[in-house]
């Protein structure tokens, strides 16, 4: 199959499909009812602390109370942290991926802090209560109840896990690596539970609060698995999804194209992505996410990736027949975002390709102008499916700004130029976060509201994988 199939199969699919907005009041709902469920949560847990206490007889009880506290709220908090990557569908598609994991990244601090104050007071309390050193009483804790060296073990994955999740850590690793490394929060959680439930004053002798407790791990590991691992790999035998092609489209850029029966049952949306995972023996246990590059399609969907790491590298070397396994589809960062008829579409290198995914979606009716911004014409990828498109559609411009930052400074002179009318239309920008972070400064610039910048906010930053994602409205 060829890069020319995807353009003249583009001019057949300018009509808006139906898909994520066929039930928009549940969706609307969704974060509202994950509020409440989250509230309720939190005051089980704040229930459980208030009817199991012991009277407070001296500092060291006092301290042993404030440990316990610790060690519940940090816990509950650790199982909302998963909640929010469990890709829950009405929450994901009302939500939006990039602000879960945002609120995801911004919780886990918090967690680690109340599960390390948590080690320290309950070490400092009982050595107070029982008038020892704190390095007896850590000794005594990790070499005779059992179930806490496990669990110290545990935190300690936790804080290597939060630490690995550090802007300036995340650019230094492998994707693979930040990913086995994120697997250890689960086991930490679960070796959590072992520890509470047997020496927990809590639930050691109050039966009922042990069955909350066990409700609420139920409950979040079961969401984990089935929204993470279940409802993917059903749907992919359902579609049964495989390899066809892979195309290169330049020395260092491939398009993979894969094929599945009643794709129009995901409801894809151009500009969304999936979490990829090829079943080959070397890539079979990862997941890469990676946005789509053409607009949905009964038979095919395509992702076009550059060779940036070991993963995309492999992707080249793919075999047609291959079977795949898709989680998702996933994102905001699509045609239904816009707020108008007037659309302007910015990329930057291979954040294109999600770009080329929502001109799919834009109907006649959208004036639109596509500005790809490029260091050099042989990073021009699927140019020729932009031109044809162009060519065929009177209401696509395409203009490619080539060359560096001073020839084609990202600045609102720079945009109002280039589009006279910029200021009344949806902006859609996906690229590096500088590229980003230049158009949202233009745009503010030019006084365009922040509800019509939509842009792709989600990404590892690694070296193998590059800013996909979804993306909604800046607030």
């Amino acid at each position: 199959m060829s890069s020319g199939t995807a353009t003249r199969r583009s001019q057949d699919v300018l009509r808006p499909r139906k898909g994520l907005a066929a039930a928009p009041d549940a969706y609307d709902r969704a974060p509202l009812v994950a509020l409440w469920l989250a509230g309720l949560g939190l005051g089980l847990v704040v229930g459980i602390q208030l009817a199991t206490r012991s009277p407070l007889t001296g500092a060291g009880a006092l301290v042993i109370e404030l440990s316990r506290w610790c060690a519940l709220l940090g816990t509950y908090g650790a199982l909302l942290v998963i909640v929010l990557v469990a890709r829950i569908p009405a929450l994901e598609r009302s939500v939006g991926l990039d602000r879960m994991v945002t609120y995801h990244r911004r919780l886990g601090p918090a967690v680690i802090v109340l599960i390390a104050a948590h080690v320290a007071l309950v070490t400092v309390g009982y050595a107070m209560s029982e008038s020892v050193s704190l390095l007896e009483e850590g000794t005594t804790f990790l070499t005779t109840y059992a179930w806490v060296l496990p669990a110290f073990a545990g935190f300690g994955l936790m804080v290597m896990a939060g630490l690995t999740s550090w802007r300036v850590a995340r650019r230094r690793m492998r994707y693979e690596t930040w990913w086995v490394t994120h697997l250890y929060l689960y086991l930490a959680i679960a070796l959590a539970y072992m520890h509470q439930v047997l020496h927990g004053q809590q639930f050691v002798t109050h039966a009922w609060a042990r069955w909350i407790w066990l409700a609420l791990y139920v409950v979040t590991f079961g969401a984990l698995l089935a929204f993470r691992v279940g409802l993917p790999v059903a749907r992919s035998l359902r579609h049964d999804l495989r390899v066809h092609a892979v195309v290169r489209e330049s020395k260092d850029t491939v398009s993979v194209w894969i094929k599945g029966r009643d794709l129009e049952a995901l409801a894809v949306r151009g500009g969304q992505f999936f979490g990829w995972r090829f079943l080959t023996p070397q890539m079979w246990w990862q997941s890469h996410p990676y946005s789509l590059s053409a607009g949905a399609d009964p038979s095919y969907l395509r992702i076009t990736v550059k060779d940036l790491g070991d993963h995309s590298r492999a992707l080249a070397r793919l075999r047609p027949g291959t079977r795949v396994v898709a989680e998702g589809p996933y994102g905001v960062f699509t045609a239904d975002a816009r707020h108008g008829e007037r659309v302007v579409l910015l990329a930057g290198g291979v954040g294109v390709t999600p770009i080329r995914a929502v001109l799919d979606d834009l109907p006649p009716s959208v004036r639109t102008d596509v500005l790809f911004r490029s260091p050099k014409m042989s990073a021009l990828i699927l140019r020729a499916e932009l031109d044809q498109i162009a060519a065929t559609r009177s209401n696509v411009r395409v203009r490619y700004l080539v060359g560096n930052r001073r020839d084609y400074p990202i600045d609102a002179r720079t945009l109002l130029q280039l589009v006279p009318d910029i200021q009344v239309a949806d902006l859609y920008v996906c690229g590096p976060e500088d590229f980003i972070a230049a158009v949202r400064e233009a745009a503010h610039v030019l006084g365009i509201p922040g509800h019509r910048i939509h842009h792709e906010a989600f990404s590892f930053q690694s070296p193998d994988t590059y800013a996909v994602g979804s993306g909604r409205g800046v607030r």
